[in-house]
Protein backbone atom coordinates (compact mmCIF):
# COMPACT_ATOMS: atom_id res chain seq x y z
CA UNK A 1 0.00 0.00 0.00
CA UNK A 2 2.97 2.50 0.47
CA UNK A 3 3.90 3.00 -3.28
CA UNK A 4 6.91 5.05 -2.14
CA UNK A 5 8.94 1.74 -0.77
CA UNK A 6 7.22 -0.60 -3.42
CA UNK A 7 8.73 1.30 -6.51
CA UNK A 8 11.74 2.17 -4.66
CA UNK A 9 12.96 -1.28 -3.94
CA UNK A 10 11.63 -2.19 -7.45
CA UNK A 11 14.27 0.68 -8.55
CA UNK A 12 17.08 -0.53 -6.32
CA UNK A 13 16.59 -3.90 -7.66
CA UNK A 14 16.44 -3.39 -10.99
CA UNK A 15 19.59 -1.25 -10.82
CA UNK A 16 21.67 -4.16 -9.15
CA UNK A 17 20.67 -6.41 -11.66
CA UNK A 18 21.25 -3.71 -14.77
CA UNK A 19 24.78 -2.07 -13.11
CA UNK A 20 26.70 -3.35 -15.81
CA UNK A 21 24.81 -2.61 -18.92
CA UNK A 22 24.32 1.03 -17.04
CA UNK A 23 27.83 0.82 -16.67
CA UNK A 24 27.64 1.74 -13.13
CA UNK A 25 30.94 0.89 -11.20
CA UNK A 26 29.55 1.52 -7.94
CA UNK A 27 26.20 1.17 -6.38
CA UNK A 28 26.82 1.56 -2.64
CA UNK A 29 24.90 4.63 -1.97
CA UNK A 30 21.35 3.66 -2.42
CA UNK A 31 20.15 4.17 1.10
CA UNK A 32 20.19 8.05 -0.62
CA UNK A 33 18.48 7.21 -3.42
CA UNK A 34 14.62 8.61 -2.43
CA UNK A 35 11.18 8.57 -3.92
CA UNK A 36 8.97 11.79 -3.29
CA UNK A 37 5.92 13.62 -4.42
CA UNK A 38 7.03 16.12 -7.47
CA UNK A 39 6.09 19.57 -7.25
CA UNK A 40 2.30 20.16 -8.68
CA UNK A 41 3.40 22.34 -11.81
CA UNK A 42 4.77 18.72 -12.73
CA UNK A 43 1.88 17.00 -12.89
CA UNK A 44 3.49 13.72 -12.00
CA UNK A 45 3.25 10.98 -9.64
CA UNK A 46 6.51 10.50 -8.40
CA UNK A 47 9.70 11.84 -8.40
CA UNK A 48 13.32 9.98 -7.78
CA UNK A 49 16.40 11.49 -7.38
CA UNK A 50 18.61 8.18 -8.41
CA UNK A 51 20.24 9.87 -11.35
CA UNK A 52 21.98 12.56 -9.16
CA UNK A 53 23.07 10.35 -6.74
CA UNK A 54 24.47 7.63 -8.95
CA UNK A 55 26.06 9.63 -11.20
CA UNK A 56 27.69 11.46 -9.11
CA UNK A 57 29.22 8.03 -7.09
CA UNK A 58 30.58 7.01 -10.71
CA UNK A 59 31.69 10.32 -12.43
CA UNK A 60 28.90 10.49 -14.83
CA UNK A 61 26.71 13.66 -16.35
CA UNK A 62 23.50 12.98 -14.31
CA UNK A 63 21.31 14.17 -17.16
CA UNK A 64 23.08 11.45 -19.68
CA UNK A 65 22.51 8.99 -16.80
CA UNK A 66 18.65 10.02 -16.14
CA UNK A 67 18.27 8.52 -19.86
CA UNK A 68 19.57 5.62 -19.12
CA UNK A 69 17.72 5.08 -16.27
CA UNK A 70 14.41 6.00 -18.12
CA UNK A 71 14.86 3.53 -21.09
CA UNK A 72 15.42 0.82 -18.10
CA UNK A 73 12.67 1.64 -16.39
CA UNK A 74 10.01 1.65 -19.27
CA UNK A 75 11.33 -1.76 -20.49
CA UNK A 76 11.24 -3.50 -17.26
CA UNK A 77 9.00 -1.63 -15.02
CA UNK A 78 5.21 -2.24 -16.00
CA UNK A 79 4.03 0.33 -13.93
CA UNK A 80 5.69 2.73 -14.76
CA UNK A 81 3.57 4.48 -17.53
CA UNK A 82 5.74 7.81 -18.47
CA UNK A 83 8.70 9.34 -17.07
CA UNK A 84 10.16 12.86 -17.47
CA UNK A 85 13.90 14.16 -17.09
CA UNK A 86 13.23 17.08 -14.70
CA UNK A 87 15.84 20.25 -13.34
CA UNK A 88 19.31 18.66 -12.78
CA UNK A 89 18.37 15.01 -13.38
CA UNK A 90 15.00 14.09 -11.63
CA UNK A 91 13.16 11.51 -12.76
CA UNK A 92 9.35 12.06 -12.57
CA UNK A 93 6.90 9.40 -13.17
CA UNK A 94 3.65 8.55 -13.89
CA UNK A 95 2.10 5.03 -12.84
CA UNK A 96 -0.13 3.07 -14.96
CA UNK A 97 -3.59 2.99 -14.72
CA UNK A 98 -3.28 -0.48 -13.23
CA UNK A 99 -1.19 0.33 -10.38
CA UNK A 100 -3.30 3.04 -9.69
CA UNK A 101 -5.90 0.91 -9.42
CA UNK A 102 -4.55 -1.67 -7.41
CA UNK A 103 -3.51 0.23 -4.53
CA UNK A 104 -6.58 2.24 -4.62
CA UNK A 105 -8.06 -1.30 -4.22
CA UNK A 106 -5.56 -2.46 -1.49
CA UNK A 107 -6.22 0.89 0.78
CA UNK A 108 -9.70 0.34 0.12
CA UNK A 109 -9.57 -3.83 1.28
CA UNK A 110 -7.23 -2.66 4.15
CA UNK A 111 -8.48 1.05 5.13
CA UNK A 112 -7.76 0.97 9.56
CA UNK A 113 -4.06 -0.45 8.75
CA UNK A 114 -3.38 2.34 5.66
CA UNK A 115 -0.54 4.22 6.11
CA UNK A 116 1.08 2.01 9.38
CA UNK A 117 4.38 0.44 8.84
CA UNK A 118 5.14 -2.54 11.43
CA UNK A 119 8.37 -2.27 13.53
CA UNK A 120 6.68 -4.26 16.97
CA UNK A 121 8.67 -2.42 19.40
CA UNK A 122 7.92 -1.55 23.15
CA UNK A 123 7.71 1.84 24.25
CA UNK A 124 7.03 3.65 27.55
CA UNK A 125 5.63 6.97 27.14
CA UNK A 126 5.84 8.99 30.46
CA UNK A 127 4.20 12.47 30.08
CA UNK A 128 2.08 15.23 31.69
CA UNK A 129 3.48 13.66 35.30
CA UNK A 130 1.85 17.24 36.83
CA UNK A 131 2.77 18.14 40.38
CA UNK A 132 0.24 16.54 42.49
CA UNK A 133 0.03 19.61 44.63
CA UNK A 134 -2.68 21.47 42.49
CA UNK A 135 -4.87 21.18 39.15
CA UNK A 136 -3.41 20.74 35.94
CA UNK A 137 -2.67 23.54 33.67
CA UNK A 138 -2.72 24.65 29.99
CA UNK A 139 1.14 23.95 29.49
CA UNK A 140 0.31 20.15 30.81
CA UNK A 141 -2.67 20.03 28.13
CA UNK A 142 -0.32 20.43 25.34
CA UNK A 143 2.40 17.59 26.08
CA UNK A 144 -0.83 15.31 27.59
CA UNK A 145 -2.30 15.51 24.16
CA UNK A 146 0.99 15.42 22.67
CA UNK A 147 1.90 12.20 24.75
CA UNK A 148 -1.26 10.09 24.07
CA UNK A 149 -1.46 10.75 20.22
CA UNK A 150 2.10 10.07 20.11
CA UNK A 151 0.98 6.48 21.97
CA UNK A 152 -1.83 5.97 19.34
CA UNK A 153 0.62 6.65 16.64
CA UNK A 154 3.22 3.65 17.72
CA UNK A 155 -0.25 1.48 18.31
CA UNK A 156 -1.03 2.11 14.98
CA UNK A 157 1.78 1.15 13.75
CA UNK A 158 2.07 -2.06 16.02
CA UNK A 159 4.31 -1.55 18.78
CA UNK A 160 3.41 -2.19 22.01
CA UNK A 161 3.06 1.15 24.47
CA UNK A 162 3.06 2.03 28.22
CA UNK A 163 1.43 5.25 29.00
CA UNK A 164 2.97 6.39 32.23
CA UNK A 165 2.62 9.03 34.99
CA UNK A 166 5.35 10.07 37.44
CA UNK A 167 3.64 11.54 40.57
CA UNK A 168 6.16 13.40 42.16
CA UNK A 169 5.22 12.79 45.65
CA UNK A 170 8.26 13.40 47.86
CA UNK A 171 10.04 16.29 48.74
CA UNK A 172 10.00 19.77 49.73
CA UNK A 173 6.88 20.88 47.19
CA UNK A 174 5.03 18.18 49.31
CA UNK A 175 5.93 19.47 52.88
CA UNK A 176 4.64 22.91 51.51
CA UNK A 177 1.28 21.37 50.23
CA UNK A 178 0.38 19.32 52.75
CA UNK A 179 1.44 22.31 55.52
CA UNK A 180 -0.70 24.25 52.96
CA UNK A 181 -3.50 22.12 53.34
CA UNK A 182 -3.06 21.92 56.97
CA UNK A 183 -3.69 25.36 57.52
CA UNK A 184 -6.42 25.86 55.46
CA UNK A 185 -7.94 23.30 57.39
CA UNK A 186 -7.44 25.58 60.46
CA UNK A 187 -8.72 27.94 58.80
CA UNK A 188 -11.95 26.51 58.57
CA UNK A 189 -11.76 24.55 61.31
CA UNK A 190 -10.83 27.16 64.29
CA UNK A 191 -10.94 30.49 62.21
CA UNK A 192 -7.61 30.92 61.69
CA UNK A 193 -5.55 33.40 59.06
CA UNK A 194 -3.93 31.57 56.56
CA UNK A 195 -0.62 33.36 56.32
CA UNK A 196 0.91 34.71 53.47
CA UNK A 197 3.72 32.54 52.99
CA UNK A 198 5.64 32.14 49.77
CA UNK A 199 6.04 28.68 50.33
CA UNK A 200 2.27 27.93 50.70
CA UNK A 201 0.17 27.58 47.81
CA UNK A 202 -2.16 29.98 47.24
CA UNK A 203 -4.90 28.84 45.35
CA UNK A 204 -9.19 28.71 46.11
CA UNK A 205 -8.47 25.02 45.47
CA UNK A 206 -6.36 23.84 48.85
CA UNK A 207 -9.52 25.58 50.63
CA UNK A 208 -11.72 22.84 48.78
CA UNK A 209 -8.80 19.38 49.73
CA UNK A 210 -8.75 20.91 53.17
CA UNK A 211 -12.89 21.16 53.30
CA UNK A 212 -12.69 17.26 52.14
CA UNK A 213 -10.38 16.30 54.74
CA UNK A 214 -12.24 17.73 57.48
CA UNK A 215 -15.78 16.57 56.38
CA UNK A 216 -14.14 12.82 56.09
CA UNK A 217 -12.01 13.31 59.15
CA UNK A 218 -14.27 15.54 61.38
CA UNK A 219 -13.52 13.73 64.48
CA UNK A 220 -9.32 14.36 64.09
CA UNK A 221 -8.23 17.67 65.64
CA UNK A 222 -5.70 19.06 63.26
CA UNK A 223 -3.92 20.71 66.22
CA UNK A 224 -0.02 19.84 65.32
CA UNK A 225 0.82 18.93 61.53
CA UNK A 226 3.61 16.24 62.66
CA UNK A 227 0.75 14.19 64.00
CA UNK A 228 -1.48 14.76 61.09
CA UNK A 229 0.93 15.02 58.36
CA UNK A 230 0.75 11.43 56.60
CA UNK A 231 -3.05 11.49 57.20
CA UNK A 232 -3.23 14.61 55.30
CA UNK A 233 -0.59 13.80 52.63
CA UNK A 234 -1.99 10.74 52.10
CA UNK A 235 -5.93 12.85 51.74
CA UNK A 236 -4.41 15.70 49.49
CA UNK A 237 -2.86 13.41 47.01
CA UNK A 238 -5.68 11.15 46.35
CA UNK A 239 -7.88 14.23 45.95
CA UNK A 240 -5.35 16.16 43.79
CA UNK A 241 -4.71 13.18 41.97
CA UNK A 242 -8.10 12.36 41.47
CA UNK A 243 -8.85 16.14 40.01
CA UNK A 244 -5.90 15.90 37.74
CA UNK A 245 -7.40 12.11 36.28
CA UNK A 246 -10.88 13.71 35.46
CA UNK A 247 -9.30 16.22 33.40
CA UNK A 248 -7.43 13.97 31.73
CA UNK A 249 -10.49 11.89 31.25
CA UNK A 250 -12.34 15.01 29.81
CA UNK A 251 -9.21 15.41 27.17
CA UNK A 252 -10.00 11.66 25.93
CA UNK A 253 -6.43 10.48 28.69
CA UNK A 254 -5.88 7.71 30.52
CA UNK A 255 -2.47 6.29 31.71
CA UNK A 256 -1.85 2.36 32.46
CA UNK A 257 0.90 3.24 34.73
CA UNK A 258 1.49 5.13 37.73
CA UNK A 259 4.70 5.34 39.04
CA UNK A 260 5.10 7.18 42.85
CA UNK A 261 8.56 8.88 44.07
CA UNK A 262 7.42 7.42 47.47
CA UNK A 263 8.47 4.23 45.81
CA UNK A 264 12.00 5.34 45.02
CA UNK A 265 12.55 6.31 48.65
CA UNK A 266 11.09 3.33 50.20
CA UNK A 267 12.77 0.87 47.59
CA UNK A 268 16.27 2.57 48.00
CA UNK A 269 15.84 2.57 44.53
CA UNK A 270 18.26 5.77 44.78
CA UNK A 271 21.44 3.34 46.02
CA UNK A 272 21.04 0.63 44.07
CA UNK A 273 21.46 2.97 40.77
CA UNK A 274 24.66 4.49 42.46
CA UNK A 275 25.81 1.27 43.26
CA UNK A 276 24.74 -0.37 39.57
CA UNK A 277 26.79 3.07 38.14
CA UNK A 278 29.60 2.70 40.30
CA UNK A 279 30.19 -1.01 39.23
CA UNK A 280 30.75 -0.04 35.84
CA UNK A 281 32.83 2.92 36.95
CA UNK A 282 30.78 5.65 35.64
CA UNK A 283 30.52 7.38 39.38
CA UNK A 284 33.32 9.29 40.89
CA UNK A 285 33.92 11.09 44.65
CA UNK A 286 35.24 14.46 43.57
CA UNK A 287 34.20 18.00 43.72
CA UNK A 288 32.19 20.03 41.50
CA UNK A 289 33.67 23.17 39.34
CA UNK A 290 31.81 26.78 40.53
CA UNK A 291 28.74 27.32 38.81
CA UNK A 292 29.41 30.16 35.52
CA UNK A 293 28.99 33.08 37.23
CA UNK A 294 30.55 32.06 40.51
CA UNK A 295 34.18 32.77 41.34
CA UNK A 296 36.28 30.40 43.23
CA UNK A 297 36.65 32.28 46.19
CA UNK A 298 32.76 31.97 46.82
CA UNK A 299 32.43 28.30 45.74
CA UNK A 300 32.35 26.04 48.66
CA UNK A 301 33.95 22.92 47.86
CA UNK A 302 32.72 19.90 49.14
CA UNK A 303 33.19 16.22 48.09
CA UNK A 304 30.17 14.74 47.21
CA UNK A 305 29.24 11.54 44.01
CA UNK A 306 29.36 12.69 41.03
CA UNK A 307 28.05 10.80 37.59
CA UNK A 308 30.01 10.97 34.92
CA UNK A 309 28.07 11.88 32.13
CA UNK A 310 30.27 13.21 30.09
CA UNK A 311 30.74 10.36 29.06
CA UNK A 312 27.44 9.96 27.36
CA UNK A 313 27.74 13.48 25.44
CA UNK A 314 26.55 15.89 27.99
CA UNK A 315 28.32 19.42 28.88
CA UNK A 316 29.36 18.38 32.34
CA UNK A 317 29.50 15.70 34.91
CA UNK A 318 26.26 15.88 37.20
CA UNK A 319 25.98 15.50 41.08
CA UNK A 320 24.21 13.31 42.26
CA UNK A 321 24.41 14.97 45.92
CA UNK A 322 23.15 18.10 47.39
CA UNK A 323 26.18 20.30 49.40
CA UNK A 324 24.11 18.18 52.91
CA UNK A 325 24.91 14.85 51.43
CA UNK A 326 21.17 14.06 50.55
CA UNK A 327 20.52 12.89 47.49
CA UNK A 328 19.64 15.62 44.55
CA UNK A 329 16.57 15.31 41.89
CA UNK A 330 18.47 14.07 39.46
CA UNK A 331 19.29 11.23 41.60
CA UNK A 332 15.93 10.53 42.19
CA UNK A 333 15.15 10.47 38.44
CA UNK A 334 18.60 8.45 37.61
CA UNK A 335 16.82 5.37 40.03
CA UNK A 336 13.53 5.97 38.48
CA UNK A 337 14.88 5.64 35.09
CA UNK A 338 16.64 2.59 36.48
CA UNK A 339 13.32 0.92 37.34
CA UNK A 340 12.38 1.70 33.56
CA UNK A 341 15.26 0.20 31.89
CA UNK A 342 14.95 -3.09 33.91
CA UNK A 343 11.41 -3.08 33.09
CA UNK A 344 12.80 -3.97 29.22
CA UNK A 345 11.44 -1.37 27.44
CA UNK A 346 12.87 -0.84 23.87
CA UNK A 347 12.33 2.76 23.93
CA UNK A 348 11.63 5.55 26.66
CA UNK A 349 10.07 8.70 25.48
CA UNK A 350 9.71 11.80 27.92
CA UNK A 351 7.49 14.66 27.42
CA UNK A 352 8.78 17.81 29.05
CA UNK A 353 7.46 21.05 29.71
CA UNK A 354 9.33 23.78 28.39
CA UNK A 355 11.54 24.54 31.47
CA UNK A 356 13.18 21.19 31.59
CA UNK A 357 15.32 21.99 27.90
CA UNK A 358 18.52 21.76 29.98
CA UNK A 359 17.75 18.88 31.94
CA UNK A 360 17.97 16.86 28.58
CA UNK A 361 21.19 16.21 28.25
CA UNK A 362 21.94 14.42 31.66
CA UNK A 363 18.83 12.05 31.70
CA UNK A 364 19.88 10.85 28.57
CA UNK A 365 23.49 10.37 29.63
CA UNK A 366 22.00 8.40 32.43
CA UNK A 367 19.76 5.85 30.49
CA UNK A 368 23.07 5.21 28.58
CA UNK A 369 24.46 3.92 31.26
CA UNK A 370 22.24 2.50 33.14
CA UNK A 371 21.54 0.38 29.71
CA UNK A 372 24.92 -0.08 28.20
CA UNK A 373 23.17 2.02 25.34
CA UNK A 374 20.48 -0.76 24.42
CA UNK A 375 17.56 1.57 25.32
CA UNK A 376 16.99 4.85 23.54
CA UNK A 377 15.64 7.87 25.76
CA UNK A 378 13.89 10.26 23.53
CA UNK A 379 12.86 13.63 24.93
CA UNK A 380 10.74 16.04 23.50
CA UNK A 381 10.06 19.35 25.14
CA UNK A 382 6.68 21.20 24.42
CA UNK A 383 6.60 24.92 24.80
CA UNK A 384 4.55 27.55 25.94
CA UNK A 385 0.55 27.67 25.15
CA UNK A 386 -0.49 31.47 24.98
CA UNK A 387 -4.33 31.57 24.97
CA UNK A 388 -6.43 34.97 23.52
CA UNK A 389 -10.08 35.76 23.72
CA UNK A 390 -11.43 38.27 21.75
CA UNK A 391 -8.51 39.23 20.53
CA UNK A 392 -6.75 39.89 23.79
CA UNK A 393 -4.62 37.83 26.25
CA UNK A 394 -7.48 35.05 28.30
CA UNK A 395 -7.27 36.00 31.78
CA UNK A 396 -6.26 33.19 34.68
CA UNK A 397 -8.44 31.65 36.91
CA UNK A 398 -8.50 33.04 40.76
CA UNK A 399 -9.26 29.53 41.90
CA UNK A 400 -5.90 27.83 40.36
CA UNK A 401 -3.67 30.52 41.75
CA UNK A 402 -1.24 31.70 39.21
CA UNK A 403 -1.83 29.84 36.30
CA UNK A 404 -5.04 28.78 33.90
CA UNK A 405 -6.11 25.72 34.69
CA UNK A 406 -7.12 22.76 32.43
CA UNK A 407 -10.67 23.21 33.71
CA UNK A 408 -10.60 26.73 32.53
CA UNK A 409 -9.86 25.77 29.36
CA UNK A 410 -12.42 22.37 29.12
CA UNK A 411 -15.00 25.34 29.78
CA UNK A 412 -14.39 27.34 26.86
CA UNK A 413 -13.82 25.04 23.98
CA UNK A 414 -14.37 20.87 23.93
CA UNK A 415 -11.78 17.69 24.02
CA UNK A 416 -12.02 17.64 19.92
CA UNK A 417 -11.22 21.16 19.55
CA UNK A 418 -8.16 20.85 21.87
CA UNK A 419 -6.36 18.06 20.85
CA UNK A 420 -6.28 19.05 17.38
CA UNK A 421 -5.44 22.06 17.99
CA UNK A 422 -2.30 21.33 20.35
CA UNK A 423 -0.84 19.69 17.30
CA UNK A 424 -1.18 21.91 14.93
CA UNK A 425 2.43 23.50 15.49
CA UNK A 426 5.37 21.77 16.28
CA UNK A 427 5.77 20.79 19.65
CA UNK A 428 9.37 22.88 19.72
CA UNK A 429 7.68 26.57 19.08
CA UNK A 430 5.13 28.80 20.98
CA UNK A 431 1.48 28.09 20.04
CA UNK A 432 -1.36 30.86 20.15
CA UNK A 433 -4.41 29.57 20.73
CA UNK A 434 -7.24 31.28 19.64
CA UNK A 435 -10.85 30.79 21.15
CA UNK A 436 -12.67 32.65 18.61
CA UNK A 437 -10.72 31.15 15.58
CA UNK A 438 -11.43 27.33 16.97
CA UNK A 439 -15.18 28.07 17.57
CA UNK A 440 -15.24 29.71 13.76
CA UNK A 441 -17.78 27.01 11.77
CA UNK A 442 -14.64 28.05 8.50
CA UNK A 443 -12.00 27.24 6.83
CA UNK A 444 -10.37 29.20 9.54
CA UNK A 445 -11.17 26.26 11.65
CA UNK A 446 -8.82 23.62 10.72
CA UNK A 447 -10.44 21.08 13.04
CA UNK A 448 -13.92 21.67 11.98
CA UNK A 449 -12.95 21.67 8.08
CA UNK A 450 -11.85 18.34 8.15
CA UNK A 451 -14.63 16.86 10.50
CA UNK A 452 -16.51 18.79 7.62
CA UNK A 453 -15.00 17.01 4.99
CA UNK A 454 -16.32 13.68 6.40
CA UNK A 455 -19.96 14.68 7.51
CA UNK A 456 -19.75 16.36 3.75
CA UNK A 457 -18.64 12.26 2.63
CA UNK A 458 -21.17 10.70 4.77
CA UNK A 459 -24.37 12.98 3.32
CA UNK A 460 -23.25 11.47 -0.16
CA UNK A 461 -23.59 8.09 1.06
CA UNK A 462 -26.98 9.20 2.46
CA UNK A 463 -27.91 10.30 -0.58
CA UNK A 464 -27.38 7.31 -2.73
CA UNK A 465 -28.62 5.08 -0.12
CA UNK A 466 -24.69 3.38 -0.01
CA UNK A 467 -21.85 2.54 2.93
CA UNK A 468 -18.18 2.92 2.11
CA UNK A 469 -16.86 -0.02 0.36
CA UNK A 470 -13.88 -2.40 0.15
CA UNK A 471 -13.44 -2.64 -3.69
CA UNK A 472 -14.30 -0.43 -6.57
CA UNK A 473 -14.42 -1.99 -9.76
CA UNK A 474 -12.45 0.57 -12.03
CA UNK A 475 -11.01 -0.21 -15.79
CA UNK A 476 -7.77 0.13 -16.51
CA UNK A 477 -8.84 0.98 -20.02
CA UNK A 478 -11.43 3.72 -19.15
CA UNK A 479 -9.74 5.01 -15.87
CA UNK A 480 -10.36 8.84 -16.61
CA UNK A 481 -9.81 11.10 -13.49
CA UNK A 482 -10.39 14.68 -13.78
CA UNK A 483 -7.43 17.11 -12.45
CA UNK A 484 -9.11 17.46 -9.11
CA UNK A 485 -9.46 13.71 -8.56
CA UNK A 486 -5.79 12.91 -9.56
CA UNK A 487 -4.36 15.75 -6.77
CA UNK A 488 -6.75 13.72 -4.29
CA UNK A 489 -5.47 10.19 -5.32
CA UNK A 490 -1.76 11.51 -5.53
CA UNK A 491 -2.45 13.59 -1.93
CA UNK A 492 -4.00 9.86 -0.40
CA UNK A 493 -1.09 8.14 -1.56
CA UNK A 494 1.19 10.11 0.51
CA UNK A 495 -0.38 9.16 3.61
CA UNK A 496 2.21 6.37 4.47
CA UNK A 497 5.13 9.06 3.97
CA UNK A 498 3.42 10.94 6.64
CA UNK A 499 3.13 8.85 9.02
CA UNK A 500 6.64 7.30 8.56
CA UNK A 501 7.68 10.93 9.10
CA UNK A 502 5.55 11.31 12.48
CA UNK A 503 6.85 8.11 13.81
CA UNK A 504 10.60 8.38 13.12
CA UNK A 505 10.99 11.88 14.00
CA UNK A 506 7.90 12.44 16.89
CA UNK A 507 6.54 15.25 14.21
CA UNK A 508 2.84 14.88 15.25
CA UNK A 509 2.17 18.31 13.86
CA UNK A 510 2.64 16.53 10.27
CA UNK A 511 -1.05 14.98 10.62
CA UNK A 512 -3.72 17.75 11.41
CA UNK A 513 -1.26 19.35 9.04
CA UNK A 514 -2.23 17.00 6.02
CA UNK A 515 -5.66 16.27 7.67
CA UNK A 516 -6.69 19.72 6.69
CA UNK A 517 -4.79 20.26 2.97
CA UNK A 518 -6.51 16.57 2.05
CA UNK A 519 -9.93 18.41 3.26
CA UNK A 520 -9.05 21.31 1.83
CA UNK A 521 -8.70 19.08 -1.83
CA UNK A 522 -11.90 17.59 -0.95
CA UNK A 523 -13.67 20.62 -0.27
CA UNK A 524 -12.50 22.38 -3.45
CA UNK A 525 -13.64 19.71 -5.69
CA UNK A 526 -17.33 19.58 -4.08
CA UNK A 527 -17.31 23.38 -4.38
CA UNK A 528 -16.47 23.19 -7.96
CA UNK A 529 -19.31 20.36 -8.93
CA UNK A 530 -21.63 23.71 -7.91
CA UNK A 531 -19.77 25.35 -10.54
CA UNK A 532 -19.22 23.33 -13.49
CA UNK A 533 -21.62 20.48 -14.38
CA UNK A 534 -18.60 18.40 -15.60
CA UNK A 535 -17.40 18.15 -11.76
CA UNK A 536 -20.82 17.33 -10.29
CA UNK A 537 -20.98 13.99 -8.07
CA UNK A 538 -24.40 12.90 -8.54
CA UNK A 539 -26.53 13.50 -11.63
CA UNK A 540 -29.82 11.85 -11.89
CA UNK A 541 -29.79 10.42 -8.08
CA UNK A 542 -26.80 8.03 -9.16
CA UNK A 543 -23.02 8.79 -8.96
CA UNK A 544 -21.89 10.07 -11.88
CA UNK A 545 -18.52 8.17 -12.57
CA UNK A 546 -16.28 5.27 -10.61
CA UNK A 547 -13.68 7.27 -10.33
CA UNK A 548 -15.46 9.42 -7.92
CA UNK A 549 -16.63 6.90 -5.79
CA UNK A 550 -12.93 5.91 -5.20
CA UNK A 551 -12.19 9.30 -4.50
CA UNK A 552 -14.81 9.67 -1.72
CA UNK A 553 -13.64 6.43 -0.18
CA UNK A 554 -9.80 7.19 -0.28
CA UNK A 555 -10.63 10.01 1.50
CA UNK A 556 -12.65 8.81 4.39
CA UNK A 557 -10.17 5.72 4.76
CA UNK A 558 -7.24 8.56 5.29
CA UNK A 559 -9.84 10.66 7.86
CA UNK A 560 -10.64 8.14 9.77
CA UNK A 561 -7.05 6.74 10.04
CA UNK A 562 -5.60 10.30 11.05
CA UNK A 563 -8.16 11.64 13.43
CA UNK A 564 -8.22 8.25 15.28
CA UNK A 565 -4.32 8.87 15.63
CA UNK A 566 -5.50 12.27 17.04
CA UNK A 567 -8.40 11.01 19.04
CA UNK A 568 -10.92 13.31 17.70
CA UNK A 569 -14.26 12.52 16.79
CA UNK A 570 -15.89 12.53 13.41
CA UNK A 571 -19.54 13.42 13.23
CA UNK A 572 -20.89 11.92 10.11
CA UNK A 573 -23.53 14.53 10.09
CA UNK A 574 -23.09 18.65 10.90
Amino acid sequence: MNIFEHHLLEIKNLILKKKSILKLDKVGNLDSINLEIPPEKFNFDLSCNIALVLAKENNQDPKILAEKFKKVFLEKISNFSEIEIAGPGFLNINLSNNAIINNINLILKNKKAYGSFETNETYNIEFVSANPTGPMHVGHCRGAVFGDVLANLLKFNGNEVTKEYYINDYGNQIKNFVESVFLRIREIKFKEKYPQNKNLYPGSYIKDIAAKILKKNNKIDFKKLDINFELIKKESLKISMDLIKQDLKKLGISHDNFFSETEIVNKDLVNIAVKKLKSKNYVKEGYLEPPKGETDENWKKIKRLIFKSTLFGDDTDRSLQKNDGSWTYFANDVAYHMDKVNRKYNHLVNILGADHTGYIKRITAAVSALSENNTTLNCKVCQLVKLFKNGEPFKMSKRAGDFISAQDLLKEVNKDLIRFMMLNRSNDVELDFDFDKVKEKTKENPVFYVQYAYARINSLLRALNTNFIKKVDLDENNFNPNDVEKKIIRKVFEWPKIIESASRKFDLHKIPYFLYDLSTLFHAYWSKGNDDQNYKFIENKRIKRKEIIAVVNLVAVVIENGMGILGVSLPDKM
